[in-house]
């Protein structure tokens, strides 16, 4: 039965779809589609499935499945598809362009590998990151080792990681020392130093930390320091054991009869192989000028030899005293000391004069002086005021004579009085004060006795006694008859509003000239807080002064019915009576709603509220539901519509069949069915009219079932969602022709992918460097056209530097019979070189040894010197190359046309090499002494010839392994001591010949005039 009501059901819609067709072709068309005009000019409509959506335009428009298009969203990327549309993903090592989470490829966004090396620390401390194809590995850098593991390694995926190389303790080397720092792990270097006594003669300075845990061990050697014989002096004899190594002393002595003017006498051999300089001089023995004695002059002919004698005699103002004023010079070159000291001739103090005072600086050396001046109170009447110390130590007489000064009787000041002792004396005194009734106005009231003889002016003015207008007291009058003298009065009073509290209501002129204080304190009439009214509040701004006003008004709820709303406080201190009287507001029954119950307890007052509700199958259209008693006495207006639930039609779901009765009001049922050739995936297939007016959501889901995916030859399934399925050569194979897709349509069969996988048969091949940074090989013919990614890795080390590595690990994706490929190699390194193929493990090495570049010139400053030893400067270019060049200085004589070859290790025309320096021994700034006969190298720094010119050149040579490269530059031209003695001699002839001819203009002269003279 229910089979064939679902037969019924369907016929009916096709009868009903058929009908609305010949009617109104737009109305019939399916909602996911849109209705067009025909294209083929007869003017009607059709209805077409609109974007990512398929079907005939009305009865259905079912979903589009992109996904199933072949790789629609790119390499390394996931389809998703959705309702009417799709969106991609990108898998696990990639991300979109556009940099968001989901993209669809119509705007140019791809799936692009993501770096994780840009991520810092992302191998942990000593580790390489190398990116690849959706990935990433680590390698340990040079002078790191993989722990718990093997490299490559993922650090993120094994517990493997880089630890630093610890070399351990330094090795020792025979009579050195280490230097500090004391660092062990990879590329750390110690240097040595040859212990005190001892001198570096040949070999390397440092030992260094090397990637396989060892030190390399330093060639140095030390020699223990000789200085050999010490040096001798004159007039002197050394006191010396024949031993010259470090630290070996000898002593020297002078003869008799001399004396050491320096002041050492010993001399140590040095480090450096010498003996200490030494301030050591024997010189005869002599005396020096004779020594100076305190205050007085010597008598002496300037003889030092022993035996002279010097005397002595006391300055002018100086006596002697003791005996032996003779000194003589000894037998040890000093004076003898004299007995006799010259002490100064002084006076004792100045006598005192009477009444008189003294100007004296306490000197009583002779011609000092002192002046003598009157004391205050005394004047100068007569005599001499100087007196001056003299040769006999004695003071001359001063005859200065000082007699008092006395004034007449104070004079009298009006309304005054005086307190006065009656002495006239300078600096005597008078004070003077106003007389009863009156007072110090202004002046000064104090006169003085000066040393003129007469009292100093006495200012004081006395006024009569007045008082100031009476002090104004708050909130009081005054009654005053505005008279101001002593005795006066003034009665306060409290003004109008305010009531006499407390104190004293009157004040008087006293005899200081102010009143007497009243203390009468007058305090403002209050009320109290108005009176509170039943259901009212108050209109008051707080004051309780008088006049003071408050106005009543009804609370909420509440209307004024009758009475006066104002009070005002009086002069009493009360308020005025209130008679407001308020009533309750009431809004009665509240109003009804069709098709709506009402929730109401029964009570209008203000703020009273009512809820109301929809019955069963209705509901609310509005946006309110509660009504309010307002101030006003009415209901609030309340926006409230009971209107019948009505679901409308059930919406369409793809690949299913609608079982409905057409009714859509509350509690109806629409039934889902699977279309023919799909299954049913989910058990909800029923929905229901709620009372939201909405259906049920429904999670029904319909596919179509094909079963088991089908496999092809040598190939897997890289991705499947039931229905499309993307398939893969396997490793070792590649895709020659055909889909990679299969599909299963609506008969639930599978549409199988046409792929067919060919064996891959690479190989490398004939693998070659060229251009020392390029590589190229062969494959196999089968691989032409097919591209394949290759793994290059290049591992390149320096024997003269072994803290030095370059590693890299690059991908290239390359085609072709003939594979090739340039990479960024770095000069003077051996490399080993693997290809490997990602696609079958195919594996190459090959080795390269990068060139020399050209040597780096020496900073140098060209000089011609006149020295057959001359000393040459130049300041060295530091540069990687440093430890495989040396320095050559090659001496080249001037003989005609000098030709010389810079790259050329024979000569032929006298030059030769004078010596060769290994340029990371040297400093930054080196200076090279020509002919100073030593050893340097294998070569021999011979002394230039007398009278010969030579160009020196300096050649800067790299060697690495049969490699060679060399640059030269010229430093200096040393020209012969001939050349100087040439110089000499024109000079000298020069000198010559302008003297005769001179003496020929003058005898020339001379007998020019001798004969016109005559």
């Amino acid at each position: 039965m229910k089979g064939t009501a679902l037969v019924l059901f369907t016929a009916t819609v096709a009868i009903v779809t058929d009908v609305v067709v010949g009617a109104d072709v737009c109305a019939s068309c399916h909602p996911n589609a849109t209705c067009d005009d025909k294209t083929d000019g007869s003017g009607g409509k059709v209805c077409n499935c609109m974007y990512g959506f398929v079907g005939n335009g009305r009865t259905y428009c079912q979903d589009k499945d992109e996904c199933q298009l072949g790789k629609i969203c790119g390499d390394h990327s996931r389809c998703h598809n959705t309702y009417g549309s799709y969106f991609c993903t990108c898998v696990s090592g990639y991300s979109p362009t556009n940099r968001q989470a989901v993209f669809i490829p119509n705007d140019g966004t791809y799936c692009h590998d993501v770096d994780e090396c840009i991520v810092d620390g992302v191998c942990g401390e000593g580790g390489v990151c190398l990116n690849t194809a959706g990935d990433f590995y680590c390698t340990c850098r040079t002078g790191y080792t993989v722990q718990n593991g093997s490299e490559p390694f993922h650090r993120h995926k094994q517990s493997a990681y880089c630890e630093m190389v610890d070399c351990g303790p330094p090795p020792s080397v025979r009579h050195a020392v280490q230097v500090p720092p004391f660092l062990t792990h990879y590329g750390s270097i110690v240097q040595f130093a040859c212990a005190d006594g001892f001198n570096r003669t040949r070999g390397n300075v440092a030992a260094i930390c090397g990637p396989d845990g060892r030190w390399s061990f330093p060639s140095m050697h030390c020699e223990e320091v000789q200085c050999g014989v010490p040096p001798s002096f004159p007039h002197a004899v050394m006191l010396w054991n024949g031993v010259s190594n470090v630290g070996a002393e000898v002593r020297y002595q002078c003869v008799e009869g001399f004396y050491n003017t320096g002041h050492e006498e010993v001399c140590v051999c040095t480090s450096r192989g010498t003996w200490s300089l030494l301030h050591f001089l024997c010189q005869e023995i002599r005396c020096g000028p004779p020594p100076p004695l305190l205050h007085s002059v010597v008598l002496w002919d300037g003889s030092r030899n022993i035996g002279s004698k010097a005397l002595y005699e006391c300055k002018a103002g100086y006596r002697s005293v003791g005996t032996g004023s003779v000194s003589e010079c000894d037998s040890h070159g000093r004076w003898t000391d004299t007995r006799i000291t010259c002490k100064e001739i002084r006076c004792s103090d100045p006598p005192v004069l009477q009444h008189a005072g003294r100007l004296w600086d306490g000197s009583v050396r002779v011609s000092s002086s002192v002046l003598y001046y009157c004391k205050e109170g005394f004047y100068p009447a007569l005599g001499e005021n100087k007196s001056v110390c003299t040769q006999n130590g004695s003071w001359s007489r001063a005859t200065l004579l000082c007699r008092e000064i006395r004034c007449s009787d104070p004079p009298v000041l009006h309304h005054a009085g005086r307190l006065w002792d009656g002495s006239v004396r300078v600096n005597s005194s008078v004070l003077y004060y106003c007389k009863e009734g009156f007072y110090p106005a202004l002046g000064e009231n104090k006169s003085v006795c000066t040393q003129n003889g007469s009292w100093s002016r006495a200012t004081l003015l006395c006024r009569e006694i007045r008082c100031s207008d009476p002090p104004v007291l708050p909130h009081a009058g005054r009654l005053w008859d505005g008279s101001v003298r002593v005795n006066s009065s003034v009665l306060y009073y409290c003004k109008e509003g305010f009531y006499p509290a407390l104190g004293e209501n009157k004040s008087v002129c006293t005899q200081n000239g102010s009143w007497s204080r009243a203390t009468l304190l007058c305090r403002e009439i209050r009320c109290s807080d108005p009176p509170v009214l039943p259901h009212a509040g108050r209109l008051w701004d707080g004051s309780v002064h008088i006049n003071s006003s408050v106005l009543y008004y009804c609370k909420e709820g509440f209307y004024p019915a009758l009475g006066e709303n104002k009070s005002v406080c009086t002069q009493n201190g009360s308020w005025s009576r209130a008679t407001l009287l308020c009533r309750e507001v009431l809004c009665g029954v509240p109003p009804s709603f069709p098709h709506a119950v009402m929730l109401w307890n029964r009570v209008s007052n203000v703020g009273a509220e009512v809820r109301y509700q929809c019955v069963e199958g209705f509901y609310n259209t509005g946006h309110e539901e509660v009504c309010v008693c307002t101030s006003r006495g009415t209901w609030s207006l309340l926006h409230f519509l009971c209107q019948e639930v009505n679901c409308s039609e059930p919406q369409p779901l793809p690949h299913t069949l609608l079982v409905w009765n057409g009714s859509s009001s509350l509690g109806s049922v629409a039934l889902y069915e699977c279309e023919a050739g799909y299954r049913r995936v989910s058990t909800a297939r029923v929905s229901v009219c709620g009372s939201d007016s909405q259906w049920s959501p429904v999670q029904l889901h319909c596919e179509v079932y094909c079963g088991p995916i089908p496999m092809l030859p040598n190939a897997e399934v890289l991705w499947e969602n039931g229905s499309v399925a993307i398939h893969h050569c396997v490793k070792g194979y590649y895709r020659h022709t055909g889909s990679d897709v299969s599909v299963c349509n609506t008969t639930g069969r599978w549409q199988v992918a046409t792929m067919r996988c060919r064996e891959l048969k690479f190989s490398i091949q004939s693998l070659s460097v060229f251009n020392q940074k390029c590589l190229s090989w062969r494959t196999a013919a089968e691989s032409q056209g097919y591209k394949q990614q290759y793994t290059v890795v290049f591992i390149g080390v320096r024997g003269f530097d072994p803290s030095f590595s370059d590693r890299h690990r690059k991908v290239f994706s390359l085609s072709g019979l003939h594979p090739t490929v340039c990479l960024n190699l770095q000069p003077i390194t051996n490399y080993t070189i693997t290809v490997t193929s990602v696609e079958t493990g195919d594996t190459a090495t090959v080795t390269a040894n990068t060139s020399i570049p050209a040597p780096p010139t020496p900073e140098v400053g060209y000089n011609e010197v006149d020295s057959h030893r001359p000393t040459l400067r130049l300041r060295r270019a530091t540069s990687m190359l440093d430890p495989i060049c040396v320095y050559q200085v090659i001496v080249v004589p001037v003989v005609g046309v000098l030709v010389f070859d810079c790259t050329s290790s024979r000569f032929c025309g006298g030059e030769y090499v004078a010596a060769q320096l290994q340029v990371c021994e040297l400093g930054l700034e080196v200076n090279f002494t020509l002919g100073n006969r030593e050893q340097y190298g294998p070569f021999y720094n011979a002394p230039l010839e007398n009278g010969q010119d030579y160009y020196i050149i300096l050649r800067t040579v790299c060697t690495w392994g049969p490699e060679r490269k060399q640059s030269c530059v010229i430093w200096a031209k040393a020209r012969g001591t001939f050349y100087a003695t040439r110089i000499s001699a024109l000079v000298t002839f020069g000198f010559i010949g302008a003297l005769g001819f001179f003496s020929m203009m003058v005898y020339g002269c001379c007998w020019f005039w001798k004969g016109h003279r005559f």
